[in-house]
This record gives structure tokens, sequence and C-alpha cells, in this order.
């Protein structure tokens, strides 16, 4: 575990590094762990989001500003800013999550980076949690274009679908590939009504899920 090297990237050094540590435990490691901490950073990160939304977009209606905050609060944005921190390299985890390549694991990462924002608000209040997480999302807020459709793959195509009064896709696995520590998930998209299948990868069953539609979605799009 690199600590300081984390505190330095968060911009944050604890008074009382035990939050930090209780904040990178993963249930399987034993407790205290971060599910805690995690239920009260999801709430802070919303806050914080909002916040940076409301202030940057002042011609944003609400439903507007709600789909960019869900944008900017879901597993894939928070896990891309995790991997930046180099936040596995500091996660502490069980044997059977070591082993199977829990520190680079989504959702785990995810997990533990709200539970670090959790950790920042009970060490030094909400001024110190607003200004570490404004600061992982500024390269993340200078990338967002309000324009661009923010709904993620399987809700896109779930309404496309729904439009048109057709059942919703079937998700099907296909194959898990590589070893433990860094398995690759083949995942099927199926709508039987038009006939269509689709395949995606990613290091989730979630993420390939995502792909498999987004491929979908490109199919239909075309015809």
């Amino acid at each position: 575990m690199n600590l300081p090297r984390l505190q330095a990237s968060l911009g944050h050094v604890f008074s009382d590094p035990a939050l930090l540590n209780e904040a990178l435990t993963h249930r399987s490691y034993g407790l205290p762990n971060n599910e805690r901490l995690e239920f009260l950073g999801d709430s802070i990160l919303n806050c914080v989001v909002s916040m940076a939304l409301f202030e940057r977009f002042g011609e944003l209606r609400e439903g507007e500003l709600s789909r960019l905050r869900a944008s900017l609060v879901r597993q894939e944005a928070l896990h891309r800013i995790a991997l930046d921190l180099h936040l596995g390299d500091s996660l502490r985890l069980g044997e059977g999550e070591l082993k199977s390549g829990g520190a680079r694991r989504p959702s785990i990462l995810a997990d533990a980076l709200e539970a670090v924002f959790a950790a920042v608000f009970l060490d030094a209040g909400f001024p110190a949690a607003k200004a570490v997480i404004d600061r992982l999302y500024v390269p993340v807020l200078a990338e967002l274009d309000p324009k661009a459709p923010t709904k993620d793959p399987k809700t896109a195509l779930q309404e496309w679908l729904q439009g048109r009064k057709l059942n919703l896709p079937q998700y099907q696995m296909v194959n898990v590939l590589g070893e433990a520590h860094a398995q690759v998930f083949e995942v099927a998209c199926v709508i039987d009504a038009l006939g269509l299948r689709t395949v995606g990868r990613g290091a989730s069953r979630r993420a390939a899920e995502q792909q498999s539609a987004a491929n979908a979605l490109t199919q239909l799009r075309k015809k």
C-alpha cells in the first residue's frame, strides 16, 4: 500500500489514517470494511457533482442535469478515476479476491472510491470532500458534452425497443477468457423479434453487456 502517494493524488492528507484504511478495506478482508463508507460516499458524490453541474451549465433544465449527473457518478466513471489514482494498489482484499483480480474489478474500485470520499468527509468535513471530488473530476468535466447522449447503451437499446413495442433483449454469457486475475467476459445480446445477436467483450459481465448492447444499437441504426 502506498498511502502517501494516494493522499498526494487526492490532495488530502488524513488526520485520522484509520479512516483511509477502512475506506480501502473490502469486505473479503474482514471488519471493519468500507461498505458503510461507500453508502455515505455515494450521497456526498451525488451532491458535489450536482453542485458542479448546476454551476457549470446554467442553461440546462432539471432532466438534462439529472442525465449528466447519472453519467458522471455511474460505475464506469468512478472506475476510470480509480484507475488514474492507482487505487487498486492500495486496496486491502481477502485472499480469494486477490487471486481473482479483485484489485482491478470495476465494481470494487468504484465502491472503494466512494468510500474514500466519505472518509475525507469524516476526516475533515464537507469542504474537504468537495475539494477532493472537484479536483478528481476536472478532466471528466472538461470532456463533458451536454449535447451528447448520456444514456448507457443498455438503457438506450431498451428504450429503442420499447418505442417500437418489441420485447426487451436477453443477455447471455458466451465465454470467459483469460486467467483468473485478468478475465475477459463475452456476453451476447439477443433480440429474438429482429433475429439479431451481437457479442460484446469486457473486463466484467456488466461491461460486456453494455458493449453487446452498443453493438446491437449500431446495427439497428444502420437499418
